[in-house]
């Protein structure tokens, strides 16, 4: 797993583009108001959670920080190597997955995939599991995602609200002109922190949460595909049109040819 170099880029490159800006513009002070902060990051925090649950919304920190984060291979890349495993094990039998287990992190769905292979279980119980586990990380990734979405709906929901406190807040002070300017900040700081967290940090996370859960969720069938072949003991070349109907197009693999 790598560093995923086009979310840090427009990540941080996004604030940094803003923050210059800000600062060629004026004082970077102007822009720090404290009740606004509070008002759009713990209102945005207090009322997401409420449209979930703490434990749903502590379980989603790893997965959201995983957007970081890249695999370096691709579906067709993952199709190719079990192509190849199951080349191996048409010609020298299952144990041949041994030898690939042992470069493979634990934790990763293909491990899971082999070694219910090498522990010979049959192939439809092989398919059932990993059915099952595949389903339970779509949730996860779904869960994730909805809570990104939530946030960025909120957001500019409570920088709209601290813009009315700011202006109500102003209108009732206006015989002393003293409030009026720090009132004034925060019905326009409030706007300003909603619209950037909903836009430039929620939704894009959100997106990029769900191209990726997209993503591994085809590895994943590509591992269930090749593992329940290798179980059965099917001619590879069956498993590689199987795996070309899981694939676009473009990077559909031809190993046989």
């Amino acid at each position: 797993m790598n560093l995923d170099f086009a979310t840090i880029f427009g990540l941080f490159g996004s604030f940094v583009v803003v923050t210059a800006a800000v600062i060629l513009g004026g004082s970077m002070t102007a822009f720090y108001n404290l009740p606004s902060v509070l008002i759009v990051l713990g209102g945005t925090f207090l009322v997401t959670t409420m449209s979930f649950s703490i434990s749903e919304v502590i379980r989603s920190q790893k997965t959201i920080a995983l957007t970081l984060f890249t695999t370096r291979q691709k579906p067709d890349g993952i199709a190719q190597e079990m192509l190849e495993l199951a080349d191996k094990c048409r010609g020298k039998g299952v144990l041949q997955l041994q030898n690939a287990l042992k470069s493979l992190d634990n934790e990763s769905f293909q491990y899971r995939a082999l070694q219910l292979v090498v522990d010979g279980l049959p192939a439809e119980e092989v398919n059932k599991i990993l059915q099952n586990d595949l389903n339970g990380m779509v949730s996860r990734h779904s869960s994730s995602a909805g809570i990104l979405h939530r946030a960025a709906e909120v957001a500019p929901a409570m920088g709209l609200i601290g813009t009315l406190v700011g202006l109500v807040q102003m209108l009732s002070n206006l015989d002393d002109p003293t409030t009026i300017g720090p009132a004034m900040a925060v019905a326009l700081l409030t706007t300003f922190y909603g619209a950037v967290l909903a836009n430039m940090f929620f939704s894009p996370l959100a997106t990029k949460l769900e191209r990726n859960s997209a993503e591994e969720i085809l590895s994943s069938r590509i591992y269930i595909a090749g593992a329940t072949s290798i179980g059965r003991q099917e001619n590879p070349r069956r498993l590689e049109m199987v795996l070309n109907t899981l694939l676009p197009p473009a990077e559909r693999v031809h190993f046989y040819n």
